[in-house]
């Protein structure tokens, strides 16, 4: 996989003026593009078309301050349009317009090349089982949310709040298998896992693919496969944060095993009454990783 990201990388080198064929990458790597970009996004700390487009503004800031082309050639060599599609971007990178960065050689922000590489430390050991679960499907109260990557999300809790206590209840005397319990569902997930695009997230309870689901639930059919299961305790939620971290940092770089699309599930096993520590079950839809 480090081997993978870094091709990436030079594949984005090769294709600042149009889009690298992130797909067709992950074919001849015998990955899919939906690990390489969730990966990616875990390991540089930002999405994919995000570096793109700050390598792109960073080699195009050379041309500008040159002076050498007029900035509209610049826009379409760099795949804009039109100055002004090239403009907003230029400024949403360095601070200031192509104009007055080519008046006054600044002010540029730089974002260097990346490059991926595996030290293994042990530092984060991971609590880990591997279950292979036919289909099954996720019942419940489900939202539209921004996603936020550090604390607690506000929209989630919000969400969980307006439920009454007998809904609760309700729902974890529906589960009838694993994983059990209440459970936390993030499902249609930006692959490149963007601060603030929506995901839907489901506060509810897995049920076995025979059973029905009960009128004004939502639901969620969830093929069979293979799932990671990564079992964290401490404070709550920063431990179950750090661990879902050291998924992308150790444990798939060091395991035969990718992201397939589905989605993550957290089971709660135990809990603080104020909920500042909990000890829970990180669930990720896995399947064996291949020619990487």
């Amino acid at each position: 996989m480090i081997s993978a990201l870094n091709r990436l990388v030079d594949l984005v080198e090769e294709h600042l003026a149009d889009e690298p064929d992130v797909r067709g990458l992950a074919g001849t790597l015998g990955t899919t593009e939906y690990h390489l970009r969730r990966m990616f996004s875990s390991l540089a700390g930002m999405p994919l078309s995000e570096y793109v487009r700050r390598r792109r503004m960073t080699v195009a800031a050379a041309d500008v301050v040159r002076g050498e082309a007029d900035l509209l050639s610049i826009a379409v060599r760099y795949g804009y349009g039109s100055g002004e599609a090239f403009g907003r971007a230029f400024r949403a990178v360095h601070g200031a317009g192509p104009g007055e960065v080519r008046r006054a050689g600044g002010p540029l922000r730089t974002q260097p090349q990346l490059r991926f590489r595996l030290t293994v430390e042990g530092n984060t050991p991971m609590d880990t089982r591997l279950v292979n679960r036919p289909a099954f499907r996720l019942v419940g109260h489900a939202a539209r949310v921004p996603l936020i990557h550090q604390g607690v999300n506000p929209h989630i809790r919000q969400h969980i709040a307006a439920l009454p206590q007998e809904e609760h209840l309700r729902l974890k005397a529906l589960s009838d298998t694993e994983p059990g319990g209440l459970l936390q569902v993030s499902d249609d997930v930006d692959p490149d896992g963007t601060e603030g695009s929506e995901l839907t997230y489901l506060h509810g309870v897995a049920l076995d693919r025979d059973t029905p689901a009960p009128d004004g639930l939502d639901a969620i059919e969830v093929a069979g496969g293979m799932w990671a299961v990564f079992r964290t305790s401490g404070p709550h939620p920063q431990a179950l944060q750090t661990a879902w971290a050291a998924t992308a940092t150790d444990w798939f770089p060091s395991n035969p095993w990718r992201l397939r699309p589905g989605p993550s599930i957290v089971a709660t096993l135990e809990r603080a009454a104020d909920f500042s520590t909990a000890t829970c079950e990180l669930w990720l839809p896995v399947e064996p990783a291949q020619g990487v």
